[in-house]
């Protein structure tokens, strides 16, 4: 693996070891490692130093020169290559013999001096005695791995001193805080003492005028005494009238609070009464204007051949209960004319029908603007929903009035669909906009009219 003056010549102006900067004692001893063991065990500076050898030489050599693990890295500056390719640097400058001595020739000659085994930085004269097989290489390297350790004990040194600094400035300032402490404990010591003599000043006063209220208490107590004699029957007659007195007042008072919850609660339920017959008559007012104006709509859509709601509400199959199809611009117009209906549309169906050549996303924006903007002419509710598996759906612009659902993972946009026309109370006109067998089939079992796609699209493009 590595080269000997016997099987690879060295290059023209290559750097190899002289006899005036190398002493005989730089020869390692009979019992040096084998370069293989040598190269494993390499301190991790002096690789980072080989490898940035290498990758300087390798940005200048010719494509066809550069080994092959290598070729990937070629275009990338010394710097990036060295620290992404440093290991299989390395492992090239063990393994093969042409690509140490053609690192060796570049170095020789755009940087001469800079590679040669007695060097004064000991990296530059590790990494040289290793490149050119030099019988030193083992000791120089040993030289480079503990100097970096020294440099590592010195930098480690140098943060302990740093840290002692740190707490010698931070012991200081706590014994100035122990000091300022010790003075306010002191201070607050001496305010205590002398709130302490003040209060036993107070207490012995107080003392005195306590023994001065005892005595005069002990002679109301026994002029109480001598007058309780005379009058405790009248005050037991009294006491015994006053308490017969406050359970009366009592039971009057609870018989008031009760009257005046009562009342309360027929206030209240009086007004709720009323409340409730004034929104059941709105209710009834609503539905009665609803429906009067969707006769008025219904009957001057025109001839007396053409459908009338009740016919388009009933269905179309003989009596059945299902609903029915709308399936021109005609019966679609009249059946969104009729009173409080409920668009259901299947997103998709419709916009892959009209514009499947957009975006999934500009699909949902234009379809539910267009639906705003039919919502907008007719009154009618709208409801679009989008399968809503891996979508993260920004708002929608110019969706007013127009309800955009996503149906939940997992859940596909047709069941949300058919959920939605179960939800609805019976008898409220409901009509859904899809192409899709199954869906139509289903909503038509529950009472729904059904359109398609493409009898939508020509209403909202016109």
């Amino acid at each position: 693996m590595y080269p000997d003056e016997s099987r690879a010549p060295e290059p023209s102006g290559a750097v190899v070891p002289s006899g005036d900067t190398v002493s005989s004692g730089d020869v390692g001893p009979p019992g040096d490692p084998a370069p293989d063991e040598l190269w494993a065990r390499l301190p991790d500076p002096l690789r980072g130093r080989l490898a940035e050898i290498a990758a300087a030489a390798v940005g200048a050599m010719p494509a066809a020169e550069v080994p092959q693990p290598l070729r990937r890295f070629a275009r990338f500056t010394p710097a990036k290559r060295a620290r992404l390719a440093g290991p299989v640097l390395c492992a090239q400058l063990q393994d093969s013999a042409p690509f140490r001595t053609a690192v060796l020739a570049w170095w020789s000659e755009h940087r001469p001096g800079e590679l040669e085994t007695g060097a004064d930085d000991r990296l530059n004269a590790a990494a040289a005695a290793l490149l050119t097989g030099h019988p030193s290489a083992a000791r120089l390297v040993a030289a480079a791995e503990r100097h970096g350790e020294l440099g590592e004990l010195r930098a480690e040194r140098d943060e302990a001193l740093s840290r002692v600094d740190k707490l010698t400035v931070e012991m200081e300032r706590l014994r100035g805080e122990l000091t300022e402490a010790r003075d306010q404990v002191r201070a607050a010591a001496q305010h205590r003492d002398a709130e302490y003599q003040q209060l036993r000043r107070r207490v012995s006063e107080q003392g005195g005028r306590l023994r001065i209220a005892t005595d005069t208490c002990a002679e109301l107590e026994n002029t109480v005494a001598q007058l309780r004699s005379g009058v405790d029957g009248r005050l037991d007659e009294a006491l015994a009238e006053r308490d017969r007195e406050r359970e009366r007042a009592d039971r009057e008072h609870r018989r008031a609070e009760r009257a005046a919850r009562e009342v309360a609660a027929a206030r209240q339920g009086a007004r709720e009464a009323r409340q409730g017959d004034e929104v059941r008559l709105g209710l009834l007012l609503d539905t009665l204007g609803g429906a009067v104006n969707g006769l008025r709509r219904e009957l001057s859509l025109g001839g007396g051949g053409g459908p009338r709601p009740a016919d388009t509400v009933a269905g179309a199959h003989g009596g059945g209960s299902g609903g029915t199809p709308v399936d021109d611009l005609a019966a679609l117009d009249a059946m969104l004319g009729l009173p409080a209906l409920h668009l259901l549309v299947d997103g998709y169906n419709v916009s892959k029908t009209g514009y499947p050549d957009l975006p999934l996303a500009d699909q949902r924006t234009r379809l539910a603007g267009q639906l705003a903007a039919l919502g907008s002419r007719t009154g009618v509710e709208v409801t679009v929903v989008f399968d809503g598996a891996a979508v993260v759906a920004a708002p929608l612009r110019g969706t007013r009035g127009v309800r955009v659902l996503f149906s939940e993972p997992g859940v596909l946009a047709d069941d949300v669909v058919r959920d939605l026309v179960a939800a609805e109370p019976r008898g409220r006109p409901l009509l859904v906009a899809t192409s899709d067998r199954e869906v139509v089939t289903s909503v038509r079992r529950r009472g729904a009219h059904t359109v398609p796609s493409a009898v939508l699209l020509q209403r909202l493009h016109g």
